[in-house]
């Protein structure tokens, strides 16, 4: 019976050891994520506006030229749906 006892002592020992461990691991992740403030970006790092330029003398090549613009769709000649679908056909 002695080394039931014994066994018992030593599996709480290593479970103990575990959950410190974990508790540890816990907080260092809990103190690193809410507690430690960021520190701030250095003036050199902060975002600037990018410049853009656009070419329109892209837009003045020949090809462009050559585009046919779309036909205007005529609008429908008979009437279309009913007044109030949600009403039973008759």
């Amino acid at each position: 019976m002695a080394i039931t006892f014994i066994q018992q002592k030593k599996r709480q020992k290593y479970l103990l050891i575990v959950l410190v461990v974990l508790i540890a691991i816990s907080l260092l992740v809990v103190w690193q994520l809410f507690l430690v403030k960021p520190k701030p970006a250095a003036p050199q790092q902060v975002l600037k506006k990018p410049e853009v330029k656009i070419d329109f003398d892209t837009l003045k090549n020949p090809i462009f030229n050559n585009l046919i613009p779309f036909e205007p769709i005529p609008p429908f000649g008979e009437k279309i749906g009913r007044d109030n679908p949600f009403v039973p056909q008759k």
